[in-house]
């Protein structure tokens, strides 16, 4: 190896260690689920207002994320990311200072604000670094960075809860108090990174971004991220409420379940990489989709914990490289408008605030089977995808 393809591989991983640090911040957001068990417990809420939370973090989805695309298109693509960062960690030190309904919904928002920001940017951003046919790999291993902080969220909070208590008087809040000074590294870390963007050739506005929505495929990628993002976020906020509804177990044991759902998303983003390299996208796609399905049917049947783990991660494992193949997929459709796609698909996260309110009306109606029928119906979707679309073969 040539010294300058040393020095080339060098300053490939100093540009792609801080956009990772970037990924795990991303993962922040998957906290809310958590979070809402936690205090639904401490203010006795129902299933439907315990719900408002996560929708409130996904609503800003709809809101933020095409003006975002634009934004990209004036300020760059990682002088938005840096925004989004110092969003994220504003809105991870406001429950320090209290857990009330008011205060936890002002946090959730501008965590949701800014993970719209972030996640609409940072994943552009890679196609900066990254060859196109290696993306669909990248981002795959990007959402396994991000599933890292995803699962440490409940076992830092039951940590917390069970610990330190007597001590910080943050119990399971000092979940945020962690997060937010990793985010502020990130900001760090990002801002003395440098990376070359290439310029748009135009400055597009709303009406362009939702034009888009005109083409099929788009559309379909559009909604497939919608029912993607709604499971996670049901599985995420559900699974806890499901082992404590079947087997009477406390919150601080039933949380668990949100860990192993992660610990197997994690696990899924990880070797989807490498399977990503070798298998079409299509196929990876139909097996996981698969999988998904074979644990709807689980958790509508089963009532014991190793059988309702067992479906958890056949759910993460499944779901774990949903969003990196529709999303890759998207910008390879439209690599001259890859701002706006971007932007669109971010938009489709917006899945997160529809799933959960529903699931939590279901919940309260006819117990959390009701839920699991909801998020059947984004399973049954994506079965559609996978059945009626050619998806582009992004074979790394």
């Amino acid at each position: 190896m040539t010294q300058t393809a040393v020095n080339d591989k060098k300053s490939f991983l100093m540009q792609m260690v801080p956009v990772m640090l970037c990924f795990f911040a991303m993962g922040f957001v998957d906290l809310v689920g958590t979070a809402s068990n936690y205090v639904q417990k401490d203010l006795g809420l129902s299933d439907a207002q315990a719900n408002l939370f996560p929708s409130l973090v996904f609503f800003w989805f709809l809101i933020f994320s095409v003006p975002t695309g634009m934004l990209m298109n004036r300020i760059g693509r990682k002088n938005t990311v840096l925004i989004s960062l110092v969003i994220t960690a504003f809105s991870l030190f406001i429950p320090i200072f209290g857990d009330s309904y008011v205060v936890m919904l002002l946090s959730f928002s501008f965590l949701g604000i800014g993970n719209a920001v972030m996640q609409t940017s940072l994943n552009p951003l890679v196609s900066n670094l990254i060859s196109s046919d290696k993306l669909a790999s990248t981002l795959t291993f990007g959402q396994f960075v991000k599933a890292i902080a995803s699962f440490l969220a409940p076992i830092i909070a039951a940590w917390g809860a069970t610990t330190l208590m007597p001590t910080f008087g943050l119990s399971w809040r000092i979940l945020f108090v962690i997060y937010a000074v990793v985010s502020v590294v990130s900001v760090v870390a990002l801002a003395a990174t440098p990376i070359r963007e290439e310029r748009p050739d135009k400055v597009s506005g709303v009406v362009e971004c939702v034009r888009l929505l005109s083409k099929p495929f788009i559309l379909l990628c559009f909604l497939g991220i919608m029912c993607h993002v709604g499971i996670d976020v049901g599985t995420n906020t559900t699974a806890p409420k499901i082992i404590m509804e079947r087997l009477g177990l406390p919150l601080e044991e039933a949380g668990f379940a949100t860990s192993v759902y992660f610990i197997f998303r994690t696990l899924g983003c990880l070797s989807g990489a490498f399977i990503l390299r070798n298998v079409s996208s299509k196929l990876f796609f139909g097996l996981s989709v698969l999988m998904m399905l074979a644990a709807m049917v689980m958790l509508f049947t089963c009532h014991t914990l190793p059988l309702i783990y067992v479906a958890l991660g056949l759910i993460g494992f499944g779901n774990s490289n949903i969003f990196s193949i529709i999303f890759a997929q998207a910008l390879i459709y439209a690599p001259s408008e890859r701002n706006e796609v971007s932007g669109l698909m971010i938009m489709g996260l917006f899945g997160g605030t529809i799933f959960p309110l529903a699931m939590g009306y279901a919940a309260d109606g006819v117990g959390q089977w009701g839920a699991v029928a909801v998020m059947t119906v984004g399973v049954v979707y994506l079965m559609y995808y996978t059945l009626r679309i050619k998806v582009v073969n992004v074979k790394s």
